[in-house]
């Protein structure tokens, strides 16, 4: 017998999530989105400031200032968030999130003291991907208007 050949016993498959907890999980990643984007609108001052002390922050302001960046990442992490929560284009949604956390764990989180910040980015990127692969699952906005919770 081959230990590496997949088995076809259906009892040693994955089974799929719980709907519920994946609605769950999406609502809860959901609010770090929400509340950054926030405060990249209301407290754009102090976002600039940090994207200008960080060690790699130049990376982002030599491409174009900083404070259109931060309202541009501000409106993205709001928008992505809003279509996280709501299960709403949620690949895209989270497509979408993707593209802006990538830039600023670079610019922001690398060089820090502490790693924490750092690692806390990849576990978010974690289960972005997997709403990117995945979409919202069953009780989301895409279900309800595309029949299908994986959908984009």
């Amino acid at each position: 017998m081959n230990d590496f050949a997949p088995h076809s016993d259906s009892s040693s498959a994955i089974p799929p999530p719980q709907p519920h907890i994946t609605a769950l999980f999406r609502g809860l990643l959901s609010l770090i989105f929400l509340v950054a984007g926030t405060g990249h609108l209301l407290n754009t001052e102090h976002i600039v400031r940090r994207l200008q002390d960080a060690q790699l922050g130049y990376l982002a302001t030599s491409i174009a200032p900083a404070e259109p960046l931060v309202l541009l990442a501000g409106g993205a992490l709001l928008v992505g968030g809003i279509g996280l929560l709501l299960g709403l284009q949620t690949r895209l949604a989270a497509g979408l999130l993707i593209l802006v956390v990538i830039p600023i764990t670079i610019t922001i989180q690398i060089g820090r003291p502490t790693l924490g910040p750092l690692f806390k980015n990849v576990a978010i990127l974690g289960g972005l991907l997997y709403f990117t692969a995945h979409g919202a699952g069953p009780f989301s906005l895409d279900r309800l208007v595309f029949h299908d919770g994986a959908a984009s």
